[in-house]
């Protein structure tokens, strides 16, 4: 959510972050609206204070006994108390309609974010790791894993498109990335916690899910959602709390199932598990204050990292650019792993600096002790990883020629030993 104070008082600075994330100035047209309002507000308080000054007034006539100004008061009080209800209306009506509009904009980029309009424009600051070369033509995960039991039909014929079973070493390695990946992120210093994953608007509109990607979330019948990332659960866990600014930064982790519609995203990697309607996913969220939240963002990055280092998956860091990143972030670095079967390099974590965008949104603040003024918080998030992807990255880059994967030592423990996967 946008300070209106900000805006009011940096219009042309607003427009342009709009500008960098490809939009239409639009300070003119919130200026317009909280106009109104606020004359709307001034309106309705000086009919307040009007109604009860004439009605304490009334009764001090009526005291003197001069009838003819205690029926004007009185007329004046009813067409008040008429008048008011209207004003109270219009009022929500205006307040509603401004934070629609204030809702529905997305976090204006910080400073250093690079300009562009889409995945193009977007910088590469790291690449760790080489490609490993192979003396055969490696095979895209779905190919390798079929004979190891991963199998998109029978999952097809339960659920529709867009899911997976897993059955056998598959199904124990992708449990072995998810239980690695947490014991990681909890020797990185984050708390282990379990999460609801169905959530109330509330929870959806604090982190910015709602009102603008509805249709990318799945809705129960009672009204609540299920979440798209542990994100939403995590993060809101502080909605609508004052924390004491000694204890953060406050960092929190979870491993999580996800659901997404992926409605925005017909026609796109349809095969395999790259998009899912339904994933694992270990997310890392931190609450921290507003001088703590950049080293924050480098430090949950390379928590990210290290998941990447430990398995020996080669992978590069990008910075997006303003155009492509998300609608809550104000600075995103992207983890991407090589595919040798798809010869790319493809997304595997987010790693997002949301400032105190989302913050305003939940009212989470913080508060140094003695002081009596509050600040908002910022807030961060990450992929810590995503488990499905991340099995696609093992499944491809450790795939041998007889069909087998070897699996990569820092799992072994978790799978009692075993050295490879064989069909």
């Amino acid at each position: 959510m946008h300070d209106i104070r900000y805006i009011r008082e940096n219009p042309a600075e607003f427009d342009l972050g709009l500008a960098r994330k490809g939009l239409a100035p639009l300070s003119a047209e919130i200026l317009g609206e909280d106009a109104a309002l606020r004359e709307t507000v001034t309106t309705l308080q000086a009919a307040l204070t009007r109604r009860n000054e004439a009605s304490k007034a009334i009764g001090a006539a009526k005291a003197q006994k001069d009838e003819a100004t205690a029926a004007a008061l009185m007329a004046e009080v009813s067409e008040l108390k008429t008048r008011i209800p209207d004003l109270e209306a219009k009022e929500r009506e205006l307040s509603e309609a401004l934070n629609a509009r204030l809702s529905g904009i997305p976090n204006i980029p910080a400073a250093d974010v690079p300009e562009g309009p889409d995945e193009t424009a977007n910088v590469v600051l790291k690449t760790w790791g080489e490609p490993r070369a192979f003396d055969f033509q490696p095979k895209e995960h779905d190919a390798v894993a079929a004979p190891l039991g991963l199998d998109f039909e029978r999952a097809a014929k339960l659920s529709g498109a867009r899911f997976a079973v897993m059955s056998g070493g598959v199904a124990r390695l992708h449990r072995a990335l998810a239980q690695f990946m947490l014991d990681r992120q909890v020797e990185n210093g984050f708390t282990e916690t379990a999460v609801p994953l169905l959530v109330r608007d509330e929870a959806m509109y604090g982190t910015g899910q709602l009102p603008k990607f509805a249709e990318d979330l799945f809705q129960t019948t009672d009204g609540r959602w299920l979440i798209p990332t542990a994100e939403v659960s995590l993060t809101n866990l502080v909605a609508g709390e004052i924390l004491d600014s000694a204890s953060l930064p406050l960092r929190l982790t979870a491993l999580s199932p996800c659901f997404r519609a992926e409605a925005g995203s017909a026609g796109r990697d349809t095969k395999g598990m790259i998009r899912q309607h339904q994933f694992e996913k270990v997310e890392m969220v931190v609450i921290a204050a507003a001088d703590q939240s950049e080293a924050e963002h480098a430090r949950m990055t390379e928590c990210a990292e290290g998941i990447l280092q430990a398995l020996g998956l080669p992978y590069r860091v990008m910075l997006l650019c303003a155009g492509d990143m998300g609608f809550a972030s104000r600075k995103t670095h992207d983890l991407e792993v090589w595919l040798p079967g798809q010869g790319c390099y493809r997304e595997i974590s987010s790693v997002s600096n949301c400032g105190d965008f989302q913050a305003r949104r939940m009212n989470a603040r913080h508060r140094a002790a003695g002081e009596k003024g509050t600040a908002f918080v910022h807030t961060l998030n990450g992929s810590g990883l995503a488990v499905g992807r991340t099995l696609v990255a093992v499944l491809e880059n450790y795939q041998q020629v007889d069909g087998s994967v070897t699996i990569p030592e820092v799992l072994r423990p978790y799978m009692g030993g075993l050295e490879a996967l064989r069909p």
